[in-house]
């Protein structure tokens, strides 16, 4: 659900996606070669001062199409970097280079929580002078409203994280309807807002990062409407927007550094172009010309024709980010659907899989890392490195057989796979071919079923647990660096959303695991739940519900006159609130 470069949450859209074309990877530490700092920001173009880094026009240039600017529906329907221009919420993540970019920090907030009653009470308190575009008050009251505004059915597709862990949210309509609001969002003044939960949550920090927790002025919201202009509480407002194509942003000159150290805000004025071509993106910005000579994208890795200019093109080398997002590309079971309901079979087609194809269809190395772990390879993540199915790089197609006549298959099993019909997402056609040729080596014939035209349709059909198919090839992200939003929508039982909307494929639910999820989420150390979700991981990899492909790299461009460009460990990419064209 999500943006393979822009954005942070389950299923993505992606960039594009380079079909059988290998080429050496432009490396993190050539890229940023002879960078300077400032304030521990490093920048990857020329000379960057923070103090003096205000003036001109940055142009982004995206893909996406830019049809949805609601706080509360900014998951699913994307946005990426943008909204973190105009809107700011409770906590955020540290904008630096490296590992400290997973780290969350305040942003409305003067901390990152205060957790008591083992992490089930968190309290957030307001920083002083904090003011909307208008030049009103930013109260705890509006990010209250703001919330409870996500439960409403008409503004649904953000994250669902609220309605199960706020006490009384699983049957909450939000405010439209029931205008009292929940008893279990508390703000006894203006600059105290308290959250209680029905379970332990420590990674609730990570979550106040959202837009969910965004604020919106009850007396500015115009429902669904709100979307088209809403209320900036950052540094940017709208001045102008044509859904689907434009999007011109001016300062708000109510927003005060004073109170953000996140945002630089260096561009006076920031025009957003959408619905644009990936090749036309990557040649604009290759050539650097005119109003492209300061522009960037968020939502575009580099094609082939300036992957092959790299390695005999230092100034454009010079010009790309190389990092990747947290996500992992997978074929997910259906257990509840024979034959995926035999382990025996799932570890057959796990001992199949041919990775080295699926990562020449992506690309080659450059854009892609075989995966044989759930877990991204992420130390944010907790990260532990496990093969249980040893395929090799092409597969091992005679010990599928064997694992195949184990299962009561002794003569090869016929199976259909479905799939998004696109290959801008990196999990389509391209995929699925390489997959296809790979499995009839073991006696597994692949039927390949495109399905749906665009993400949304594909989802509709995976995500339906009555109708949900056997086989298909998916992809997730997490929505912050910790393995709790990595494995919990994917493994935990009670995720499961009977209809539509489940990420839950397999079905799986087991209250060994269930509860062992508890357990980690109690904890609110990051670093000490780390190595409890990696262990968790290694637990369930053994169970073979998934087959891991791989893990997604990102090789963006900006324009030569793009300053203040590191990368992002985060978000894989570079960070649109501190760069700077002057």
């Amino acid at each position: 659900m999500r943006t393979r470069i822009s954005t942070s949450h389950p299923r993505t859209s992606h960039p594009l996606r380079v079909t059988a074309l290998s080429i050496a990877a432009v490396s993190v530490g050539a890229v940023l070669a002879g960078c300077s700092s400032t304030s521990s920001r490093s920048s990857a173009s020329s000379a960057f001062s923070a103090a003096n880094c205000k003036g001109g026009t940055l142009t982004v240039l995206e893909q996406g199409s830019l049809s949805e600017f609601d706080p509360a529906r900014l998951y699913t329907s994307g946005g990426g970097q943008i909204p973190a221009l105009f809107f700011r919420a409770l906590t955020t993540r540290d904008r630096v280079p490296g590992a400290a970019g997973d780290t969350v920090v305040p942003d409305l907030a003067t901390d990152t929580g205060e957790p008591s009653q083992n992490a089930t009470v968190w309290t957030y308190h307001l920083k002083p002078g904090l003011k909307y575009q208008d030049g009103t008050a930013i109260t705890s009251a509006d990010i209250k409203y703001a919330v409870e505004r996500t439960f409403d059915a008409q503004l649904a597709g953000g994250p669902p994280y609220l309605r199960d862990w706020l006490v009384g949210g699983d049957t909450y309509q939000g405010p439209y309807k029931d205008p009292k609001g929940l008893s279990s969002i508390e703000t006894p003044d203006a600059d105290t807002i308290v959250f209680h939960l029905r379970k332990s949550e420590g990674g609730f920090p990570y979550l106040a990062a959202m837009t969910q927790f965004a604020p919106v002025p009850k007396a500015k919201d115009t429902g669904t409407q709100y979307a088209d202009n809403p209320v900036s509480s950052g540094p940017y407002q709208f001045a102008g927007y044509t859904p689907k194509k434009q999007l011109e942003l001016v300062r708000n000159k109510y927003w005060s550094a004073s109170t953000d150290s996140q945002r630089l805000a260096c561009p006076d004025k920031i025009d957003i172009q959408s619905g644009l071509d990936a090749t036309v993106i990557n040649q604009r910005l290759a050539a650097g010309v005119g109003a492209d000579k300061y522009a960037i994208t968020t939502d575009t890795s580099i094609g082939p024709t300036q992957l092959a200019q790299l390695t005999g093109n230092k100034a454009l080398a010079s010009r790309v980010i190389t990092g990747a997002f947290a996500e992992t590309v997978y074929l997910a079971f259906n257990t509840k659907k024979a034959p995926f309901d035999n382990q025996l079979v799932r570890e057959a087609l796990s001992y199949a899989v041919d990775r080295q194809a699926v990562v020449n269809a992506v690309g080659g190395s450059s854009l892609a890392t075989a995966a044989t772990t759930f877990l991204p390879n992420q130390s944010a993540l907790g990260y532990h490195p496990y093969d249980y199915f040893p395929a090799g790089a092409s597969g091992d197609a005679a010990k599928a057989k064997q694992i195949l006549a184990q299962a009561g298959y002794p003569n090869g099993i016929s199976v259909t796979l479905n799939y998004e019909n696109t290959d801008d997402d990196g999990d389509g056609p391209a995929v699925a071919t390489a997959l296809q040729a790979a499995y009839a080596q073991a006696g597994i014939h692949v039927k390949l079923a495109p399905t749906g035209t665009d993400s949304d349709a594909f989802r509709a059909v995976v995500g339906d647990t009555a109708n949900e198919p056997g086989l298909s090839l998916n992809t997730w992200g997490a929505d912050w660096p910790s393995g709790a939003p990595f494995l919990t929508p994917i493994f935990d039982g009670r995720e499961i959303v009977q209809g539509g909307g489940n990420f839950n494929l397999a079905q799986y639910n087991d209250a060994a695991v269930n509860a062992r999820i508890d357990q980690i989420n109690q904890i609110t150390d990051n670093t000490a739940a780390q190595q409890q979700w990696g262990d968790l991981d290694a637990q369930l990899g053994k169970l073979a519900l998934t087959v891991p492909l791989y893990f997604p790299k990102n090789l963006t461009l900006f324009g030569p006159g793009v300053k203040n460009v590191y990368l992002s460990e985060w978000r894989g990419t570079y960070d649109i609130a501190v760069v700077s064209v002057k």
